[in-house]
């Protein structure tokens, strides 16, 4: 893995990711979901809507980075905004 360059950043963030993948497991555990139709045009369930929400994360950061210069962690927040609209109405 030398080829990564492993900042706290970096580190920090992949760390977020198999938190949120075992606190999902654990939930999944707990209480199984039941698939839902929210506002996605699909049914889903709480698997599918983090799995999009990270992808929606990953397309925001991509096209704040492309078009402004500002402070990437406002970025951050509109993804995490998305994230928790996404897992509760989605």
């Amino acid at each position: 893995m030398a080829w990564m360059a492993w900042t706290p950043i970096t580190a920090a963030f992949f760390s977020c990711i198999i938190l949120m993948l075992i606190g999902m497991g654990i939930w999944q555990a707990v209480s199984p979901t039941v698939p839902r139709r929210g506002f996605l045009p699909l049914t889903t369930t709480r698997g599918d809507r983090l799995f999009i929400s990270l992808l929606g994360a990953a397309y925001i950061h991509l096209g704040w980075m492309a078009f402004t210069d500002a402070a990437l962690w406002i970025g951050s927040i509109i993804a995490l905004a998305w994230l928790i609209i996404v897992m509760r109405w989605g």
